[in-house]
């Protein structure tokens, strides 16, 4: 069966899902992509048929060998592709994230060698998420909800969930809550006080738990934690 790029939308949202450690059932594969269930229940019975997907012990969805190969020649071009539009073109981060998304289907392995050459053969997307291929390693650390303050961190990656929201990205972008980026924690009672309250750049803000917790960090002079990408 030939390989489409609603396929290719499904292997990406399922590597991405998988990379967050999130258990991939076909509820949250529709809630993720924002289509109905049947919906779902169609393209992943295609993509069974195709070999690229299998069930695993607790009916969640697992890419087979063929499966991860191809989300990964996906995942490299968006992300190739975002860190060309928003280092060299100036996109923010939410029109990459778009544009790369019309683009990454269309794009030539020629073309994707030549771009990861001229690029400076970059090891991250913008959000500091490890580029397939590029032989990084994801460097590990804390969501930003877990720390506890007062404390001095800097931003490593921001989970591809949060990619999703556009409204979001721009806000991240904006605030300076970018992978390299220092955030002082300060000291609350979660229990009383809502929000994770931060200063970036001089700005202060109350984050969000469901924001704080797709935000990883690290402890400024900390020895970076890396785990195999």
């Amino acid at each position: 069966m030939a390989r489409t790029s609603g396929m290719d939308h499904y292997l990406e949202a399922i590597y991405v899902l998988n990379g967050e450690g999130i258990t991939v059932l076909p509820s949250v594969l529709a809630d993720y992509l924002g289509v109905s269930r049947p919906t779902v229940t169609q393209t992943v019975q295609r993509m069974t048929s195709a070999g690229y997907v299998g069930q695993g012990e607790g009916k969640e969805i697992v890419l087979t060998d063929a499966g991860q190969a191809r989300a990964e020649v996906v995942v490299r071009r968006h992300r190739l592709l975002e860190r060309w539009l928003s280092d060299v073109l100036g996109l923010d981060w939410a029109d990459a994230h778009v544009e790369a998304g019309r683009l990454e289907h269309s794009l030539s392995p020629l073309v994707e060698e030549r771009l990861y050459e001229q690029l400076g053969r970059p090891q991250t997307c913008p959000h500091g998420n490890v580029i397939p291929g590029s032989g990084a390693v994801q460097q590990q650390g804390l969501r930003l909800n877990e720390v506890v303050g007062p404390a001095e961190v800097r931003v490593v990656r921001i989970f591809e969930h949060a990619e999703e929201d556009l409204d979001l990205l721009r806000f991240l972008h904006r605030a300076g809550l970018v992978p390299g980026g220092r955030v002082r924690v300060a000291a609350t009672d979660r229990s009383f006080e809502a929000g994770v309250p931060v200063e970036v750049e001089g700005q202060t803000y109350a984050l969000d738990e469901a924001v704080a917790e797709r935000i990883i960090v690290t402890p400024v002079g900390a020895v970076p934690s890396e785990a195999q990408a």
